[in-house]
């Protein structure tokens, strides 16, 4: 056997085991450095927080809406919000008028 011939079938006897090394380092990498690995939960904290906090704005914003549909209900409409409402749709305001918005009531 030449020395060439043994350097072939060493390599080839390396080969396996060498495709094996770098599929397992790749999934390592993969689990420490990927999208969901071991750095990213940092950020998914930071993002829950922003998420909740973007929460509760649009929950306080729904409350709000809530109001305001309650108040506009045919079966008992609010007279003066429907006032505000039917004068801020035409722009029938008079010119020397004074317009406070108000913050809607809370129930």
């Amino acid at each position: 056997m030449t020395q060439r011939h043994k350097f072939r079938k060493s390599m080839s006897r390396a080969t396996g085991p060498a495709l094996a090394v770098i599929a397992v380092l790749a999934m390592l990498g993969y689990a420490i450095f990927g999208p969901t690995g071991l750095y990213a939960w940092g950020e998914y904290g930071q993002s829950v927080e922003k998420k909740r906090v973007v929460l509760s704005e649009l929950a306080k914003k729904e409350r709000e809406l809530q109001n305001r549909v309650n108040l506009l209900d045919r079966r008992r409409v609010d007279p003066d919000l429907a006032e505000e409402y039917v004068r801020e749709k035409l722009g029938a305001y008079h010119p020397d008028e004074v317009i406070i918005p108000m913050e809607p009531a809370a129930k």
